[in-house]
């Protein structure tokens, strides 16, 4: 590929949209989950799932699941995309803040049904 091509595509990402919004990996077979928020949705699946992949997750019970049980047995998920107010007005990091609070009481993946760290553990 040339320079210029390079350039173009580089432009290309920088101006494109990028979907924020809630997610979660599943493991299919127990049903534990692990739910977060992020700025892109796409990018942060090929995220979790290159380090699950290297052995370098920071969440050391999934990182155990997936050397166990493989890559098959887990399903990223989009939870909710962020939809932005019509006045264009909001803070990106405190509304997936937000998101993620409601997220995580509707799912409550703690203990025996998931991988974050209960609210109360510091």
């Amino acid at each position: 590929m040339d320079k210029e091509k390079k350039k173009a595509l580089a432009a290309e990402y920088v101006l494109s949209e990028r979907p924020a919004g809630a997610f979660r990996l599943v493991h299919v077979e127990s049903g534990k989950s692990f739910v977060g928020t992020t700025p892109d949705v796409n990018a942060m699946k090929n995220r979790i799932l290159f380090q699950l992949k290297m052995g370098s997750n920071w969440i050391k019970a999934l990182q155990n699941d997936w050397n166990e049980y493989g890559e098959d047995a887990f399903r990223y998920e989009v939870l909710e995309l962020f939809k932005p107010p019509e006045d264009g007005m909001y803070n990106l990091k405190k509304e997936l803040e937000r998101m993620e609070l409601e997220w995580l009481e509707r799912l409550q993946p703690y203990g025996d049904k998931g991988y974050n760290k209960p609210p109360n553990d510091s």
